[in-house]
């Protein structure tokens, strides 16, 4: 007997990763099984694996997706001719953390530190995406209109992505909430020492309770 083709494939796709993505967030990606993405979406173990040949791999196209939303939505503060440098460098971080896509992304992710790869492509978009695409072009143009003055934009764009991203990022090793408000007060510090005014006390509060949200979670179950 001979199956039918799937003739639309790029539907199943997106079926897949909008469930997924649902159960991610409401009960964590560890406590999501396979079979729980089979029964929300109703196809077989087969269809699934077609298409993904791990959870991983879902959660991998799922912040692919996330990050393309994020992507946009930092180009038009980039590119928004009404602010000046200084403004866009805060302006950037501001929509960054109140994104919906942030909120989800950590509802969803595991501990990075306990998944290298999410930890690789986390670093990779660092140094290929956020600080070259986003971060540099707007200190170069606060350092071009005297709103920011600092110098060395490539690097100092890469050195505020790596603290903000990682050694701020509770995600990385599920830190407290004293110990991110700790590096909070260190970054601003530091950062304003260099020439640049990137996040404020209300911002790392932000952060902060991701840390809170982080740690009342209840720990991860096998996978069933």
């Amino acid at each position: 007997m001979r199956w039918a083709r799937n003739r639309h494939p790029e539907q199943t796709v997106e079926r897949i990763l909008d469930e997924a993505a649902r159960l991610f967030v409401a009960k964590g990606f560890e406590k999501t099984s396979m079979q729980d993405i089979m029964r929300a979406t109703g196809l077989s173990k087969g269809a699934i694996y077609h298409h993904f040949p791990s959870k991983e791999d879902i959660l991998l196209r799922i912040c692919d997706r996330i990050g393309q939303e994020n992507a946009a939505a930092l180009s038009r503060v980039r590119d928004d001719p009404s602010l000046n440098g200084a403004q866009k460098l805060k302006a950037i971080f501001r929509a960054s953390l109140h994104s919906e896509s942030q909120a989800r992304v950590l509802h969803m992710l595991p501990s990075l530190i306990d998944n290298p790869r999410f930890l690789a492509i986390q670093v990779q978009e660092i140094f290929t995406l956020v600080a070259p695409m986003f971060i540099r072009p707007i200190l170069e143009e606060g350092i071009r209109d005297g709103s920011i003055r600092a110098e060395h934009p490539a690097a100092l764009a890469e050195a505020i992505i790596v603290l903000s991203d990682l050694w701020m990022n509770p995600l990385l090793m599920h830190d407290s909430r004293e110990t991110v408000l700790e590096r909070g007060k260190v970054f601003m510090a530091m950062t304003r020492a260099v020439g640049v005014d990137v996040l404020d006390e209300e911002m790392i509060e932000v952060y902060a309770s991701y840390a809170s949200a982080l740690s009342e979670a209840p720990p991860p179950e096998e996978e069933g």
